[in-house]
């Protein structure tokens, strides 16, 4: 279903698993250099501004605990 979707966007092209294990690992990277400014930003914020935001600690902890749920379930389902 998704290769036919990728191909009707780019047209006849035909597309491979090394494209999406591209993106795949692209979107990985860019989640994990997210996760690091914003937790190098909540740090800053604590630390020079002696504000603790704490709306940016909830999305950080929404992010690692869905990494972590995440890595657990594939772990147990495959």
């Amino acid at each position: 279903m998704l290769v036919e979707l990728m191909a009707s966007i780019f047209g006849h092209v035909d597309i491979d698993e090394r494209f999406i294990m591209h993106r795949y690992r692209s979107t990985r990277i860019a989640m994990t250099v997210g996760l690091l400014l914003m937790v190098g930003w909540f740090v800053y914020e604590m630390l020079v501004n002696d504000i603790q935001r704490w709306d940016l600690f909830l999305i950080i902890l929404a992010i690692a605990a869905t990494k972590v749920t995440a890595m657990i379930y594939f772990r147990l389902t495959h």
